[in-house]
């Protein structure tokens, strides 16, 4: 049903009733409500509920459900997929729910959903402590822990959904609960990992870690030129790196004048980051041969607070750019493996594109299977393929690089996504179940129990048997 067909007293007591601010089409905050951070996303939700607080939640699932609306739930608005914002329906909208709050003596935070990662780290870093988050500040704590959650801290620490302690939801059918191993259990399992499928998380409980204040971080380009060869020593590095090591690599043009000289401005270059979970002073060392795969172009290692480390990459994401990203567990990092990808870097359109190869293992890989729902413990790489550029008429190029990139490097994997880089979901159920394999239908059972009407599917959806 659109927003319109809806009775106008019905609409008006929603409207009435709510707390926070509910923003309609013809309102001066509406565009800036409605954008998200991917500027490819363009659409016009039919009312827009900023919840002030969970009574907000309750109540605008109700009328949600109620009146058979398209439901969407914005958290950070950071997903590239943009399913933070649906076309005439209802928004339930997170944003303003930003408390963090931390228990320095058990070592826990109690984090509401509309918070940012750099929240977070705001309030933990104070007490030096940390929670697995992601490598941009910018980002929303609940999309990226409800779809795994990778990170800086990943190989020592696990992923964000690892330090889950306890969730705070509002189910489909209005109901808040509380889920976490002695409540709820089967719902705790599915909620780490399967995305916004089950209800509307409104606040998260971390485990945190001893973090920072200070890390050691490895930050250093290399010249394209001899892609194969400096990728394999990196590969020979990841074979060897101490769980305490968490690293990536990118590779493109990344014309960035303040960091390049002009002769390697616009010259194809792989960027190394690390970062050291440990003492500073140890991880130095450790951090040492990322610094020597080749002759670096630039070197910006050292150590830095770990907060100036989470926001590294936040202006080389800015809102409004355009973004489309892919990805693909990789079943190593074989010759083959890095001469294609060598020929997809050099066939990228968009100078501000990369192609990443994110090092897995150690605790990721440490947690059982069955632990909670994430798919891609198994993996020891994952590619990600991120489409960065500016100019709409390029729209189309971009995409397309993207994807014929993943489905010729589909031969090197099983064919499982992270889902927090999902593209535009364009593959659907597919692509669910080739990620989730026989977990799959343990998800349709608890999506059958929570949502079996499927009013959350603006999201990694798992559709109910029905």
């Amino acid at each position: 049903m659109s927003i319109t067909d809806i009775d106008d007293t019905a609409r008006e007591e929603f409207i009435e009733g709510f707390h926070g601010s509910v923003i309609r089409p013809d309102a001066d905050e509406y565009d800036d409500a409605r954008a998200v951070w991917n500027g490819m996303i363009d659409r016009q939700p039919g009312l827009i509920a900023r919840c002030a607080g969970v009574a907000d939640v309750v109540s605008a699932v109700t009328f949600g459900r109620e009146n058979d609306l398209l439901v969407s739930v914005r958290g950070g608005g950071h997903n590239v997929a943009g399913s933070a914002v649906c076309d005439d329906g209802l928004v339930i909208d997170l944003s303003e729910m930003t408390s963090v709050r931390v228990d320095p003596d058990a070592r826990t935070a109690w984090v509401e959903a509309g918070a940012t990662w750099a929240d977070v780290d705001h309030e933990t870093q104070a007490f030096g402590l940390a929670a697995p988050g992601g490598v941009v500040s910018d980002t929303g704590v609940a999309g990226l822990t409800l779809g795994g959650g990778i990170g800086h801290l990943r190989r020592k620490y696990g992923l964000s959904c690892d330090a889950l302690r306890s969730v705070e939801l509002v189910t489909a059918a209005g109901e808040f609960v509380t889920a976490s191993e002695d409540q709820h259990a089967e719902l705790f399992w599915g909620i780490r990992g399967g995305g916004g499928n089950f209800g509307v998380v409104t606040a998260f409980e971390f485990d945190l870690f001893p973090v920072g204040p200070d890390v050691a971080m490895c930050l250093v380009f290399y010249s394209a030129d001899e892609f194969e060869s400096t990728m394999g020593s990196y590969r020979e590095y990841c074979a060897s790196a101490p769980d305490k090591v968490s690293s990536l690599t990118f590779s493109g043009v990344m014309p960035d004048e303040e960091l390049f000289s002009d002769d390697a401005l616009d010259e194809q270059k792989i960027g190394v980051l690390g970062c050291y979970a440990g003492p500073p002073a140890e991880g130095a060392a450790a951090l040492e041969p990322l610094r020597t795969l080749a002759e670096p172009v630039a070197d910006f290692s050292g150590v830095l607070p770990y907060v100036e480390l989470q926001q590294l990459l936040d202006e080389d994401y800015p809102d409004g750019m355009r973004y489309y990203w892919k990805s693909l567990y990789l079943d190593g990092l074989s010759d083959s493996v890095l001469d294609r990808l060598a020929y997809w870097v050099d066939a990228a359109p968009s100078p501000l594109s990369t192609v990443d190869v994110w090092h897995l293992g150690g605790a990721i890989s440490d947690v059982d299977d069955d632990e909670n729902a994430f798919a891609g413990r198994h993996a020891p790489y994952l590619l990600g393929v991120e489409a960065n550029w500016e100019a709409p008429e390029t729209d189309d190029e971009n995409v397309a690089w993207a994807r014929d990139c993943l489905d010729d490097m589909r031969q090197f994997s099983d064919g499982s996504v992270y889902l927090n880089f999902p593209g535009f979901l364009e593959e659907g159920d597919d692509m669910m179940q080739t990620t989730f394999g026989p977990t799959y239908e343990r998800l349709v059972a608890l999506k059958d129990e929570y949502d079996p009407t499927n009013l959350f599917r603006m999201n990694q959806n798992v559709a109910p048997s029905s």
